[in-house]
């Protein structure tokens, strides 16, 4: 986000999944910025209050404590995401496709992310820079899809990123400044990815992560709305 007349110090910043890997060291880095942000907010299944995906009046909850600041919303990041859990790993063949867990997939990597933008997105300023940032995933690219497998996870991130676009669209109509893009993380050392690591890729701290992704943001102009960005700047296709 570039600054300008309109954006000074002062805003406040939300980072959604703050106790998880990436979203913890998001709100270190971000909470080193008092300059940029007066306050900075996260929330999680365990924060108070607790702000839950699977339920949209818990994500409500949490965008009225925002509301109630009285701070213009100049930066939301959502950190979540879902690529395995118990009993369940990322498809190698479509025989291993299954109702529920792809449903899962859907409701945490693409509705809960809608319903965190339905929320969150009327609360930017009609003036001045703001972004809101979800983590997408490279694999979600159509474009790129050339291994295959994985297909609730990549269905799921192929969704948010056209939700992401869609909203772009929205929100562009009411404030011309604000951004809404899908941003590709990395391979980052967390409980997300780390069964899946592969020897040849960059491997990243969550600190090494969260900086990447804010210099991309903090580069940001209006026309960087409802893109696919990645960590290092670079954009993807769809």
């Amino acid at each position: 986000m570039t600054h300008d007349g309109n954006q000074q110090g002062g805003g406040c910043a939300v980072v959604i999944g703050a106790q998880g890997g990436i979203g913890a060291a998001l709100m270190a880095a971000l909470q080193a910025r008092p300059d940029q942000f007066s306050q900075v907010l996260g929330f999680g299944r365990h924060t108070e209050p607790p702000l839950n995906l699977l339920d949209e009046t818990s994500i409500a909850q949490c965008a009225a404590q925002v509301a109630g600041t009285g701070l213009p919303l100049r930066l939301v990041i959502d950190a979540t995401g879902f690529l395995h859990g118990q009993g369940f790993e990322p498809e190698k063949t479509m025989r291993q496709i299954d109702p529920a867990h792809m449903a899962h997939a859907f409701a945490i990597n693409a509705i809960g992310p809608a319903l965190l933008m339905k929320h969150f997105l009327p609360l930017m300023p009609r003036q001045g820079a703001a972004c809101f940032a979800t983590l997408s995933a490279k694999v979600g690219s159509i474009g790129d899809n050339r291994l295959g497998g994985w297909y609730s996870y990549r269905a799921a991130k192929a969704a948010l990123n056209q939700l992401v676009r869609t909203a772009s669209v929205e929100l562009q109509r009411r404030a011309p400044q604000a951004v809404c893009v899908a941003l590709h993380p990395g391979t980052v050392d967390t409980g997300l990815s780390q069964p899946f690591g592969k020897q040849g890729l960059k491997l990243h701290t969550p600190a090494e992560c969260a900086a990447n992704l804010l210099a991309v943001i903090d580069g940001f102009t209006p026309e960087a709305t409802g893109r696919f960005w990645s960590w290092d700047g670079a954009e993807l296709p769809w």
